[in-house]
């Protein structure tokens, strides 16, 4: 097994939306809010036209890319017996994924995910966890994670006190740790965690240039930089308009963004990328021809609906 993602398991439902929609239900644009109260995600999603409905979480996302290169994959990730649950698994095996959770009838329904789409191709999420926030240790097999080149964490697990029990099991295996930042208030709920993940335990962090910035509570790009000499870990980071780079000690390579796209849907641009950047790194790529393979994939991402090429 080359790579096993763990991540909350949610069935992505993806709508179209004006700014209006965004301002009137208090959504900041861009960021991921967790909604608790289950009824009030229904309230939500009664007064939402469904665009398309696939199976979707960050991590996941990545190890479905990684799949379309032919690598063997698996993903972890907690679901409930229910008709959500059924799409789930079906879509990671239509995606050639082995899924290493034996599905039940849980106290909680499986995740999910709105993603509001705006006229400007930014994603704003709603997120209702159900039972993939609850994720703990027992569901982690480590003879699965030990088979495996690199393991791949999304810092959403860390939302809930369980799932960050399952985080730490699988970071004691023997694998190489990668790990997805997720998104700018998941860093800011857990900084002091994150950070000394970042600098001892995670040896490849994918982020975007708002989540390292807070992290390391940053003032411009330069810190960033001084950050990622200091720590030797392997950083790899997009920044919008400006592209990405990838830091590992004194070697820093920069690549700019792809031009005369047609954007459609901004969701999955960081998932597919880190995919792209993954599968070079497994082949043992330099870092700028994995830079030139995670742009590419996010390039093509974001020219559909969705975050399943």
């Amino acid at each position: 097994m080359k790579v096993v993602g763990i991540g909350n398991a949610i069935i992505d439902v993806i709508c179209k939306v004006d700014e209006n929609f965004i301002t009137k239900n208090n959504l900041i644009k861009g960021t991921m809010k967790l909604v608790f109260d289950e009824n009030e995600f229904k309230k939500l999603l009664s007064n939402l036209k469904i665009e398309k409905t696939i199976s979707g979480g960050s991590v996941a996302n990545s190890i479905a890319g990684l799949s379309k290169f032919d690598n063997e994959v698996g993903f972890i990730g907690k679901i409930s017996d229910d008709d959500f649950g059924k799409k789930y698994e079906d879509g990671l095996i239509k995606e050639k994924v082995n899924f290493f959770y034996k599905k039940k009838k849980e106290k909680l329904p499986t995740g999910t995910c709105l993603i509001l789409i705006t006229p400007d191709s930014e994603r704003t999420m709603c997120t209702f966890l159900g039972t993939s926030g609850k994720i703990n240790e027992n569901d982690i097999d480590l003879k699965v994670i030990n088979k495996s080149k690199i393991i791949f964490l999304e810092g959403y697990l860390w939302d809930e006190g369980d799932p960050q029990k399952a985080f730490e099991k699988a970071i004691g295996g023997t694998s190489k740790v990668a790990m997805s930042l997720s998104d700018k208030f998941c860093v800011d709920r857990h900084k002091t965690h994150f950070l000394e993940l970042v600098k001892n335990k995670i040896d490849i962090t994918f982020a975007n240039e708002a989540e390292i910035m807070s992290l390391i509570n940053a003032k411009n790009f330069d810190d960033v930089i001084r950050f990622g000499k200091e720590t030797k870990k392997l950083l790899v980071i997009t920044r919008g308009a400006n592209g990405a780079v990838s830091i590992k000690g004194d070697n820093i390579e920069e690549i700019g963004i792809k031009k005369n796209l047609k954007i459609v849907d901004l969701t999955g641009a960081g998932d597919l990328f880190a995919s792209g950047y993954l599968h070079s790194y497994l082949n043992n790529l330099p870092q700028k021809d994995c830079l030139e393979k995670a742009t590419e994939m996010a390039s093509k991402i974001i020219q559909q609906i969705g975050a399943r090429l």
